[in-house]
């Protein structure tokens, strides 16, 4: 995600946050400003937000701790102003596997209020009449802190557990109702249960709360988004990278110049091409890389002077749904198809969008 600052590593997950982060603590000045609270009452606002946050990186950590128990790594964790995000590599297909990884976000908040109504003095609350309490939680303060840390992480947890798909609660509906039907099915319920539940959300939030309403445009977007990933991948199941690899591509030789790149882009549709010495894939041209390199007027004349060495290839007998991921996951996705040292082929992305369309019994 662009505009990111990193914050390290947490057991070799990169924890990130966005820039739009910045956008909330802006919005608790502003409501601070017009509310006329004290400026010791916004910074203890302030930071009840960031330890709130640092609950929600351990709330994705134990998503990702967990899914590597299933050999499912993280790439990362991303803080936004409406939660965090763990970026895995996949969900399991496995409905039980999918229901402990997401249950494991959600226990880790209740884990944690857990260990904070062992400290807290609940009696000294108890001993207050209305208007006491009333004072008493009008501003955060270093005296109710840890009562409000942890009745926010109660509130966590439970709003983790609304079936609003792609949230907590709707990866848990989804692995339920895996577990009596087929996948893709289960992932169509959920993902309508989930739009309207965004719905809802969305109105709400309009009237009432910017950031809920932001949170139900997150949520139903994704939840259209992971639905139709869930039925393509569903369509791509049992085929090979034989079945839709492009076989009348251009190779292009280390010493041909740049001009002749330039000249079969525009007189065809590739825009990517494979380098090969003979039938042995060398490197490849990437498109970006050959504007880059005519944008800045760059000396290179030839292929080999940009061509990219470092490339991933594919078998014809990886598996699509597999090569189909990889592409939408990977910056650069045109992959040469090598079989025994010999080239044989290319795919990309829109190679195999265009395998499903004609495989699809359905128009997404």
């Amino acid at each position: 995600m662009k505009g990111s600052l990193s914050l390290g590593s947490i057991a070799g997950i990169k924890v990130q946050v966005h820039w739009s982060f910045l956008l909330l603590i802006l919005w608790i000045v502003f409501i601070g400003l017009i509310s006329g609270m004290s400026g010791a009452g916004m910074l203890w606002n302030i930071i009840f937000v960031l330890v709130l946050f640092g609950c929600v990186v351990l709330h994705e950590l134990g998503h990702a701790l967990t899914a590597q128990q299933f050999n499912v790594q993280t790439q990362k964790i991303t803080l936004l102003p409406i939660g965090g995000v763990a970026s895995l590599e996949e969900m399991p297909e496995d409905p039980k596997q999918e229901l402990f990884i997401t249950l494991a976000g959600p226990a880790v908040n209740l884990l944690i209020a857990l260990l904070l109504y062992l400290v807290i003095p609940f009696d000294f609350f108890r001993g207050l009449d209305q208007q006491q309490l009333q004072e008493f939680f009008s501003e955060i303060s270093p005296r109710n802190f840890l009562f409000l840390l942890f009745y926010a992480n109660l509130v966590l947890a439970a709003f983790n557990f609304i079936p609003a798909f792609p949230m907590d609660g709707g990866r848990i509906l989804r692995a339920l109702l895996a577990l009596r039907m087929g996948r893709v099915r289960a992932t169509q319920i959920a993902a309508r249960m989930g739009q309207f539940v965004a719905l809802i959300f969305f109105f709400f939030g309009l009237f009432y709360n910017p950031f809920l309403a932001l949170i139900g445009v997150f949520i139903f977007f994704g939840a259209q988004s992971e639905n139709i990933l869930i039925q393509q991948l569903s369509i791509l199941r049992g085929h090979k990278v034989r079945d839709a690899m492009m076989t009348n591509i251009t190779v292009l030789d280390p010493g041909d110049t740049i001009k002749n790149v330039v000249d079969l882009i525009l007189a065809g549709t590739e825009r990517d091409f494979i380098v090969a010495d003979g039938q042995h894939a060398v490197g490849i041209i990437y498109n970006a890389d050959l504007m880059r390199a005519i944008r800045d007027r760059s000396n290179s004349k030839q292929v080999r002077d940009i061509m990219v060495s470092d490339f991933t290839s594919v078998s014809t007998n990886d598996d699509l749904a597999e090569i189909f991921r990889k592409a939408h996951t990977d910056k650069k996705s045109f992959f040469p198809v090598i079989d025994n040292g010999k080239l044989l082929g290319a795919i990309d992305l829109t190679n195999i969008n265009e395998f499903m369309v004609f495989k699809s019994p359905i128009n997404y």
